[in-house]
């Protein structure tokens, strides 16, 4: 009678351990588009951090913090209506036109575009 109460007992503990543990969430661990964060060639304009834009001469901090701080864009053409760009700005945009791109905003990217918490 004792094994079969502490058979019981046990299936009952692990039932109760199993039901404790929470569920692993559908986190969206890899990004599918990375690559234009800043670490590549091309640059997303709609997810990209305002450092992106460090590697391209010219375009920090004028037009680049214009950029971030407006949008989303559905072609990489919108950041020209962006109010308040100079002609200047227009054409550095210009130089670098093929190295934009526009992909679907990512709220977990956008809300760091003007600011990522990293400081020197």
């Amino acid at each position: 009678e004792s094994t079969t109460r502490r058979a019981f007992l046990s299936t009952v503990a692990a039932i109760g351990a199993a039901a404790i543990i929470p569920t692993v969430a559908n986190a969206k661990v890899d990004y599918e588009n990375i690559a234009y964060l800043g670490g590549g060639s091309v640059v997303d304009l709609n997810n990209a951090n305002l450092r992106a834009y460090l590697r391209l001469p010219g375009m920090y901090p004028g037009a680049a913090g214009k950029i971030v701080s407006h949008g989303p864009y559905k072609s990489v053409s919108d950041v020209y209506n962006i109010p308040g760009l100079t002609s200047g700005e227009k054409d550095v945009i210009k130089n670098y036109e093929g190295r934009f791109t526009a992909k679907e905003p990512a709220a977990e990217y956008v809300i760091d575009r003007i600011n990522n918490g990293l400081y020197r």
